[in-house]
């Protein structure tokens, strides 16, 4: 015989791991707000003033901004666990 087969153990501990995950939760206050105050951002947005690449972009940017500002204001934090729901 030219090998010999080897058996090995591996113990694997069952472990915890929690993952969070930011979000609106459906049908909320914050969520209706968080859309109210999305549109209004959206149609205040002085497009009369955007003459070049650069106006555009800083348009933008102003835009991504204020829209980062409403989602922390409104997002909750959600605990994903192994027992959670996938939906």
């Amino acid at each position: 015989m030219d090998h010999a087969p080897i058996t090995v153990k591996i113990p694997i501990i069952e472990e915890h791991i929690q993952t969070k995950k930011c979000s609106l939760i459906k049908d909320s206050e914050e969520k209706v707000l968080f859309i109210k105050e999305l549109i209004h951002s959206i149609t205040n947005i002085n497009t009369s003033q955007i003459l070049c690449v650069n106006d555009l972009e800083a348009t933008v940017q102003r835009f991504a901004y204020d829209h980062e500002n409403l989602w922390f204001k409104y997002f909750k934090s959600v605990n994903i666990t192994k027992c959670s729901k996938v939906w």
